[in-house]
């Protein structure tokens, strides 16, 4: 069966609940699909509206669920009728082998089964009815296609606002306001993509406790060239601060080699010869690692390519941003982290830690410009596979 692209949009009481993380790690730890993209959307009224109208048309679904449905987009999707301010929507695209069944199936029914938490509903939604079946409160936690046509409809049209009601949005209901607001860019790295799991929903679900908000999100392939660009100021520390650890490993080799002991001014020497081609190495190791290309091997034109690893990019936003992530991923070092710290509990060595995050505002502005989490990726997948 030929690869399809599916959507999930995570609702917005789901986001402010901060249900994201545990949603997105079901989504990719039951499905085995391949998360291509996530952007944040802010729906206008107008796209609430036409979006209402296509649920109540889409021919796949029960009529009945299909009003409930329109009706629940229409109370819950739109800007704020007091304040005009935007509800948080975020949607996910995976790509794979029967993706809308998949997705579908994972989601689960709109009348979950509150006895097994088998599927998402189950978890994280809810169906009330009154004694005479009617229902009485709805959360579906989720909105996903039914069916391949309804997924097609759908996609065209939130990619058609893509741009316009998408990206960075900070103009969101639930917002806090003051002087100690910081935005802050975290990345959850390439070695919790390697294989389909629970890891990137289980971090950010970690991130949760923070009372941030996230405002954009982006599935991101950095270039190489983007990478020495990320990651310039730390190939300068490399190239100084490991002075000392060269020089002692090479004047260990050389003992060993010649059986005799080397005066301190060889140490010295050997530092300052040795330590910026080992720091340029390890440098160029944390490039690899992010894109999957060895830069000294990379022409131009792939420098400039989008890389084979991907990482998830969110923003976060509230008082005093860049202070409280960092106290909840931990120290570089996964060994010095403490329990509960994000880096504790699914980091493995100083390389791969699992996520970054902006240590200071002119790192976060510095780091958000060259990630561009505000850039649309949605039209691009949904006019790859869904083109008029």
């Amino acid at each position: 069966m030929a690869d399809q692209l599916a959507f999930a949009l995570i609702n917005p009481y789901s986001i402010a609940k901060s249900r994201t993380g545990g949603i997105i790690g079901r989504f990719m730890s039951r499905t085995g699909l391949e998360l291509v993209a996530a952007r944040m959307f802010g729906p206008s009224a107008e796209l609430v509206e036409r979006f209402a109208d296509l649920l109540r048309r889409q021919a796949g679904a029960d009529p009945a669920i299909r009003g409930i449905l329109a009706d629940y987009v229409l109370r819950t999707y739109a800007p704020d009728p007091h304040s005009g301010r935007r509800r948080r929507v975020l949607m996910l695209l995976f790509e794979g082998e029967d993706a809308v069944q998949r997705i579908y199936r994972v989601t689960g029914s709109l009348r979950p089964n509150l006895e097994t938490g088998e599927t998402i509903r189950d978890t994280f939604g809810d169906f009330i009815l009154n004694e005479d079946g009617s229902p009485r409160y709805i959360e579906p936690a989720v909105l996903v296609g039914t069916d391949l046509d309804a997924t097609r409809d759908t996609l065209r049209l939130w990619a058609e606002y893509s741009e316009r009601d998408g990206g960075l949005i900070l103009d969101a209901a639930d917002l806090a306001d003051g002087s100690d607001i910081q935005q802050t860019l975290v990345l959850i790295k390439p070695d919790n993509f390697r294989f389909p799991s629970a890891r990137p929903g289980n971090i950010i679900d970690l991130f949760s406790r923070s009372g941030l908000r996230i405002i954009g999100a982006k599935v991101h392939r950095m270039s190489v060239e983007e990478a020495e660009q990320f990651y310039g100021p730390v190939r300068d520390v490399l190239r100084s601060k490991l002075a000392r650890d060269v020089s002692d490993r090479a004047m260990r080799a050389l003992d060993a080699e010649f059986g005799m002991k080397f005066p301190a001014s060889i140490r010295e020497r050997l530092g300052e010869m040795l330590t910026p081609h080992y720091g340029d190495q390890q440098f160029y190791e944390i490039v690899r690692f992010m894109t999957g290309y060895w830069p000294p091997d990379c022409s131009v034109e792939e420098r400039r390519q989008p890389g084979k690893e991907r990482c998830l990019a969110l923003i976060y936003r509230g008082p005093h941003a860049i202070e409280t992530i960092r106290g909840i991923l931990g120290p570089t070092d996964p060994r010095k982290a403490t329990p509960g710290q994000v880096r504790r509990e699914f980091g493995h060595d100083i390389m791969v830690n699992a996520a970054h995050a902006s240590d200071s505002v002119a790192n976060a502005e510095r780091e958000m410009a060259i990630i561009r989490v505000e850039k649309d990726l949605i039209r691009p997948w949904v006019e790859k596979y869904y083109a008029p």
